[in-house]
């Protein structure tokens, strides 16, 4: 089973960033909306693959994050996989950001996520952040 680290980034408005899946062939989930995070590769903890996969597609050195949930995927993906899910802080303009995987990038209110066509069970997850950690 696959292992995947991604993460919540929330500014202080209390709104989240969220990366558009390119739309190509043969990737799952194209034109979803997608945490920044990816695969754990074999040799490293789920937060060495977060600090990489932060690195790697937004070009930012991820300093702060909280361990939020794990969760078993057994369905609903495009393979069983367990994600681990951290939050974080993210306070750049979006025109200032460089996203270096995906189409585009952006902020989304709190009350806006329930209508995001989000990829796999991402919106479940979200949802249930959102309910933890009210404002």
């Amino acid at each position: 089973m696959k292992t995947i680290a991604a993460i919540i980034l929330e500014n202080d408005k209390g709104e989240l960033f969220l990366a558009l899946r390119d739309n190509k062939p043969g990737i799952p989930f194209p034109n979803h909306w997608d945490l920044i995070g990816g695969h754990v590769e074999e040799g490293e903890t789920p937060e060495e693959a977060l600090v990489r996969e932060v690195k790697e597609e937004l070009d930012l050195d991820l300093k702060e994050y909280t361990f939020y949930k794990k969760y078993e995927c057994l369905e609903g993906d495009a393979y069983p996989n367990t994600k681990y899910i951290y939050s974080g802080k993210i306070n750049i303009p979006i025109d200032e950001i460089t996203l270096l995987e995906g189409e585009r990038s952006e902020y989304f209110s709190r009350e806006e996520i329930p209508n995001v066509k989000f990829a796999n069970i991402i919106k479940t997850i979200v949802l249930e952040y959102i309910n933890d950690h009210k404002k």
